[in-house]
C-alpha cells in the first residue's frame, strides 16, 4: 500500500513516524512551504519536513494545493491512500479522487464538534473537560467526511494547548495504526456525522488573543492556557502590548475580595508579591504567573512586578 502523508506542525509528526516505524510504504510527504520564524525571521522547515528528510522521503511543498500542478505532483506519486494530519489546506476534488483507497484525516476533536483549524485551542478556551481525536474519511467540505473511529482524551486544569497537542497527536497516531489494516482491506467502517451537532473551530485571530478583564476568572484562565505556547494572551500596560503566558485562579479561600478591591475596575492590579500579579476580573481576581512586556523576554510575573515597581491600582488593558 503506497501512502502519501500530508501534514505540517508537530501534531502530525507522531502519525508520520508511526507509519514509518511500522513498515508502511510512505512514498511522499506533502507539507506547507518553509516560513520565516523568530526574531531573525529565518526560513524554517515544518516539523514534518524535517522528519521526512531524515528518512529520505521525497517532500512536496506547494503554496496552494488547489493549483493544478500540485494535484498532478501528488498523482505522480501513485498513492493507494492519502493520510492527512493538520495539513492546513482543504484538498481539492482532484486530490481526493486520486488514491484508490481514499483520503483519511487525523482530526484533533470529537467530530462533529470543533470542525476547522483550531479545535484543540478552542476546546480549552471554551472550558471543555474532554476532547479527543477522530479518524475520518475526507470529503469536499470542512471536516465533514464519514467517521471511522474516535477516541476521547481528558483535558485537565494543568493542560495547555501545548500539552494537549502532544496527548492528541499520540492518540491520533495510535488510532491511525489500529485502522490501517481495515483501510487497506476496504473494511473500515463509515459513520455519517450528525450535522445538527456540528460546531466550528476557526483559526485564531488577533482578537481571540485579547484578554478582556470583565470576563469571569475561569474564562480568562481557559483563554490564557488555550493560547499557550503558540500566541499567548495579551493586554496593554502603559499603552504597549503586554503578553500573559501563565496564570492561575486563586484558591476558594482567596476569592473573597476586600471592600476596596470590590470597587476596582476589571483589569486593575490588586496586589503583587512572590505569588505573581493579582488582577481584578469580572467576578473576582486572577493571578498572573508569567508575563512578557513589550520588547522583552517572558519572565515570572513576580520578577516583572518587582523590577517594574508595578503599583496596585495600575490598570491593564
Amino acid at each position: 500500500m503506497r501512502i502519501v502523508f500530508m501534514g505540517t506542525p508537530a501534531f502530525a509528526v507522531p502519525s508520520l513516524i508511526a507509519l514509518l516505524d511500522n513498515g508502511y510504504d510512505v512514498v511522499g510527504v506533502v507539507t506547507q512551504p518553509d516560513r520565516p520564524k523568530g526574531r531573525k525571521r529565518e526560513l524554517t522547515p515544518p516539523p514534518v519536513k524535517a522528519v521526512a528528510q531524515e528518512r529520505g522521503i521525497p517532500v512536496l511543498q506547494p503554496e496552494r494545493m488547489r493549483a493544478p500542478e500540485a494535484a498532478e505532483a501528488v498523482a505522480a506519486l501513485r498513492p493507494d491512500l492519502i493520510v492527512t494530519a493538520a495539513y492546513g489546506q482543504i484538498l481539492p476534488k482532484a486530490v481526493l479522487e486520486t488514491p484508490r483507497l481514499g483520503c483519511v484525516n487525523v482530526h484533533g476533536s470529537l467530530l462533529p464538534r470543533y470542525r476547522g483549524g483550531a479545535p484543540i485551542q478552542r476546546s480549552i478556551i471554551n472550558g471543555e473537560s474532554v476532547t479527543g481525536v477522530t479518524l475520518m474519511f475526507m470529503a469536499a467540505g470542512l471536516d465533514t467526511g464519514d467517521m471511522i473511529d474516535r477516541v476521547e482524551v481528558a483535558i485537565d486544569d494543568a493542560d495547555t494547548s501545548g500539552t494537549m497537542f502532544e496527548k492528541l497527536s499520540l492518540a491520533g497516531a495510535k488510532l491511525l495504526l489500529e485502522w490501517l489494516p481495515g483501510l487497506e482491506a476496504g473494511t473500515a467502517p463509515r459513520e455519517r456525522q450528525d450535522e445538527a451537532r456540528a460546531t466550528f473551530a476557526p483559526n485564531l485571530t488577533r482578537d481571540d488573543e485579547r484578554l478582556r478583564w470583565e470576563q469571569p476568572s475561569r474564562a480568562l484562565f481557559n483563554r490564557i492556557r488555550g493560547l499557550y505556547p503558540m500566541a499567548g494572551g495579551f493586554t496593554t500596560l502603559g499603552g504597549e502590548v503586554f503578553k500573559v503566558w501563565g496564570c492561575r485562579v486563586p484558591e476558594e479561600a482567596d476569592l473573597k475580595l476586600s471592600a476596596s478591591w470590590r470597587d476596582a475596575a476589571p483589569g486593575s492590579v490588586l496586589e503583587t508579591g512572590a505569588f505573581g500579579i493579582r488582577v481584578r476580573t469580572g467576578d473576582g481576581s486572577i493571578v498572573l504567573t508569567e508575563v512578557q512586556p513589550a520588547g522583552k523576554k517572558a519572565l515570572p510575573a513576580a520578577d516583572f512586578a518587582r523590577g517594574a515597581r508595578l503599583a496596585p491600582g495600575t490598570v491593564l488593558g
